[in-house]
């Protein structure tokens, strides 16, 4: 112990500008990384692997083990490569959310006829939620913006039909062919129906205190993640209407606040934060994804 106290000490009284700045950028770095990984299933294994790393530290500090010594610095460059291959949905999702941020995409200004071919398309999508949640209906549907969506509408069948609340409630009516998957809407139009979406792999439902979130709210989650797309998700257990973006949701929305939301999506000045602003204007914390309601 007192070699190791002689030892800080030694290194505080080095310590200079360039080397505060050499900690700031490593620990942004793991900071980073800690935002990537944050609410997903790999939180928990990172964490065992920090905490190992700790004790690994410490073992061989403070006491003089040289076999056990020998064979840490031995694993630990196949750790280091390991580390990405583990964590590599995580680090995926994190780089195409950055590729997203810096490409600056926002929606062009349309004309009026564009304009009013959108709010119909809303109102459209909020009067069939409405009436689906009063019918206690599941239902799942995707709204496209600029991420193309080819890849899960190919799972489906094509449809190209306009968006009216009528069609989308036989879509959805029970046991119907088309009523189990999600519906995609593209520029106005719904696009295929029975879409197939990816499952997320963040914590948030595991982690409800209702359990009430079943594979439609994974699924629009899980959209959500991989796209930029906006998820409206009917709970068949409840009639809970939700609405998914950017890996977060926010749930028990009536339809005069669905119906301003959506529209806050696609305003021409819509910005990066747009998702704070509306959520600020709902009256719910936008902390992070642990909030679910």
């Amino acid at each position: 112990m007192p070699d190791l106290l002689n030892q800080l000490s030694f290194l505080l009284q080095r310590v200079d500008w360039r080397t505060a700045l050499d900690l700031a950028l490593v620990t942004m770095v793991f900071f980073g990384m800690l935002l990537l990984v944050r609410d997903t299933q790999a939180m928990v294994l990172l964490r065992g692997v920090i905490l190992v790393a700790i004790a690994l530290s410490l073992l061989t500090t403070l006491i003089n083990l040289p076999a056990f010594s020998w064979l840490v610095k031995t694993i630990l460059p196949a750790l280091i490569i390991a580390i990405p291959v583990i964590f590599a949905p995580e680090l995926r999702r994190g780089l195409e959310r950055l590729g997203r941020a810096g490409s600056g995409s926002m929606t062009r200004r349309a004309g009026p006829a564009a304009d009013d071919a959108m709010q119909r398309t809303v109102k459209a999508v909020v009067s069939a939620s409405a009436r689906l949640s009063a019918r206690q209906h599941g239902a799942l549907i995707v709204l496209q913006r600029d991420d193309k969506l080819s890849e899960y509408i190919q799972t489906g069948v094509q449809l190209n039909a306009q968006v009216t609340p009528e069609l989308l409630l036989q879509i959805f009516y029970p046991n119907t062919p088309l009523h189990d998957g999600a519906v995609i809407i593209v520029n106005n139009r719904i696009t295929a129906a029975a879409c197939v979406l990816p499952l997320s792999a963040s914590g948030i439902l595991n982690r409800s205190p209702e359990r009430q979130m079943g594979l439609r709210h994974r699924a629009g989650i899980g959209i959500s993640e991989a796209s930029d797309a906006v998820a409206i998700v009917v709970s068949e257990e409840t009639g809970s209407i939700s609405i998914a973006h950017s890996g977060r949701i926010i749930r028990r929305l009536d339809s005069e606040r669905l119906e301003n939301v959506l529209l806050a999506f696609y305003r021409p000045e819509r910005t990066s934060n747009i998702w704070r602003a509306f959520m600020k204007w709902l009256g719910v914390p936008a902390t992070d994804r642990r909030k679910e309601r």
